[in-house]
């Protein structure tokens, strides 16, 4: 999609000066002047630069407001009113279109990360940074659309899927908290790469569709250790990134790993990894494993409070989600099932609901929203999607 190049935002640059994060609108031709591009967008990759150079292209047209924080380019200061007339003139299904294709890019980086990591190679960090700008932007934009795209879940791409939600949960979860935005920046490059030690852990027992042996579960444990060089090696990576990655398996009462961390040695952000941690994997679809409900894994993350997590974290961490988050399946007072479609602005009872299919019935419905602040029905229970006989995935 061609992207307008008609912005006080946009300055011309020579290739030779683009870097990573910056966001390129447009190139530049003598004779046409500003053409728009269709992929215009950040550069994540040095190969991107690379073919603009091939392809003799010698300035572009850069979007400084759109550009990551790092590459230094002075930001307008934002306010409540741009902010607003940026989300109205969004339509719910652009705004999920946008949330795909950055969770696209996010698994994309992650597998080309593991792969160079599994080879040896030192993590690049500046390609997270862009990644983490973009998730923050979508989640201040609209954190319903994300929350939608990032409930669609495969069983087959567990490491990938894990990594980016447990990224946007901490993204969702500080912005909740009112953390500031460095803050959410650092944590979602920590939640991206959380699990990057995993790529030396044996696939057998890495994908074992069962429970763990003892021995082999001591084995699994070793990631922690592993992502200790990985992480240190990578240059430019923060403190507050690498606790992410290094505490998601500490407990309250030092009986975690890798380092036994316990009470005031594990940070606020520490202890929010774990909780995020946690509640991704129970309600993810494993190969070993159906997909938890919301309701049912806020059960799990109460009962191990407070000796393994901070109980006033995980009480904010559901209030912060809901009881009925965005993206889960509900089943309606008329036995209607429907996706939770809304919640901004509402009362956790009480969100719009995109109804699809019909228990009582057995078969699929007219699609309805159902405003349920405006309606006499109202939700019965939570539901996991392996509870049902169909597929809800097209639906989203």
């Amino acid at each position: 999609m061609s992207e307008s190049v008609e912005s006080v935002d946009l300055i011309k640059l020579p290739v030779s000066q683009l870097t990573l994060g910056m966001f390129v609108s447009a190139i530049d031709k003598h004779d046409q002047g500003q053409l728009a591009i269709a992929n215009a967008g950040q550069i994540k990759h040095r190969d991107a630069i690379s073919r603009l150079t091939q392809s003799g292209i010698k300035y572009v047209w850069v979007d400084t407001e759109r550009s990551a924080d790092h590459c230094g380019f002075k930001k307008k200061a934002s306010n409540n009113s741009q902010l607003e007339s940026k989300k109205s003139s969004l339509t719910r299904e652009k705004q999920q279109a946008q949330a795909k294709e950055i969770l696209t890019q996010a698994k994309d980086l992650i597998r080309k990360v593991l792969s160079e990591t599994f080879e040896g190679k030192a993590i690049e960090v500046a390609p997270f940074g862009a990644l983490a700008d973009s998730m923050i932007e979508s989640a201040l934009l609209d954190a319903d659309a994300l929350k939608c795209m990032s409930a669609l879940r495969s069983k087959d791409a567990y490491l990938l899927e894990h990594s980016v939600n447990v990224a946007f949960l901490l993204v969702t979860f500080g912005k909740y908290l009112k953390l500031d935005r460095s803050m959410l920046r650092e944590m979602a490059i920590g939640g991206i790469l959380h699990d990057i030690g995993k790529i030396k852990v044996d696939n057998k027992v890495l994908h074992k569709p069962g429970k763990l042996t003892p021995e082999e579960f001591e084995h699994m444990k070793l990631h922690q250790v592993f992502a200790i060089d990985i992480l240190n090696e990578a240059k430019g990576l923060s403190q507050m990134s690498k606790d992410i990655g290094l505490m998601h398996h500490e407990k309250l009462d030092g009986r975690g790993y890798p380092l036994g961390l316990k009470e005031d040695q594990i940070p606020l952000h520490g202890r929010m990894s774990c909780i995020v941690d946690i509640f991704d994997a129970l309600t993810a679809t494993r190969c070993y494993k159906e997909a938890m409900s919301p309701a049912a894994a806020f059960k799990i993350l109460l009962s191990l409070t407070p000796f393994h997590l901070d109980q006033e974290l995980v009480y904010e961490f559901i209030r912060c989600i809901g009881v009925y988050p965005v993206g889960s399946l509900v089943e309606l007072s008329d036995g209607r099932v429907g996706i939770v479609w809304t919640s901004k602005d509402r009362d956790a009872l009480h969100p719009i609901v995109k109804c699809f299919y019909s228990l009582k019935a057995k078969r699929y419905t007219d699609i309805i929203m159902v405003d349920l602040l405006k309606s006499e029905l109202n939700i019965e229970r939570g539901i996991s999607p392996s509870s049902l006989d169909i597929d809800p995935t097209p639906f989203y």
